[in-house]
């Protein structure tokens, strides 16, 4: 389905877990067109391959892959939260340690990634963003909900419609 050996230099596959600061927001598919216009900005500068996206209420999971001669995720996700925050309406709290480093608060300041090992590895991630809104208890079917990279896949026949039609136990990779 991927083509894994592709980057299995330098950059590399990596999955990415990122929260909101608050856990019970609703910003990032409130501001759905403001995530997608910073992850773009972002790519135009900084290239990389979104291979699979899942974008939920208080956060999202991604995988990436990153060019054979680049491996500074960080810089792209800084980036790409400071775009987004910028965005909003500054209407949440800030702490004084946020405020000296002139940080909004709008996102955790830590994220989960993960470099992904073999092919295995990443079917298995690839499979956990697809059925997260689901785990979340957001749709009843991965396809129903909008903010997912799966319509990519279901369009390109790669999966079918009614892929992961319910919540199951074994899907979890771990809860993030």
């Amino acid at each position: 389905m991927l083509d894994y050996r592709r980057s299995r230099a330098a950059g590399g596959i990596f999955f990415f877990t990122l929260n909101l600061n608050d856990r019970s927001a609703t910003l990032l598919v409130d501001h759905i067109g403001s995530l997608k216009q910073a992850v773009r900005e972002v790519k135009v500068r900084h290239p990389f391959d979104i291979l699979a996206m899942v974008v939920l209420p208080d956060h999202l999971h991604a995988l990436w892959r990153l060019p054979d001669d680049d491996g500074d995720y960080p810089l792209r996700w800084s980036l790409i939260k400071a775009g987004f925050s910028r965005q909003l309406p500054p209407l949440e709290t800030v702490n004084l340690s946020r405020r000296l480093k002139r940080e909004r608060g709008v996102w955790q300041r830590r994220y989960w990634e993960h470099r992904i090992r073999d092919e295995q590895d990443l079917q298995r991630h690839f499979d956990y963003i697809h059925f997260n809104p689901v785990k979340h208890g957001h749709a009843p079917r991965a396809v129903e909900w909008p903010h997912s990279s799966i319509h990519r896949y279901v369009r390109a026949g790669v999966l079918p419609v009614d892929w992961a039609g319910q919540r199951d136990d074994d899907w979890a990779v771990g809860e993030r």
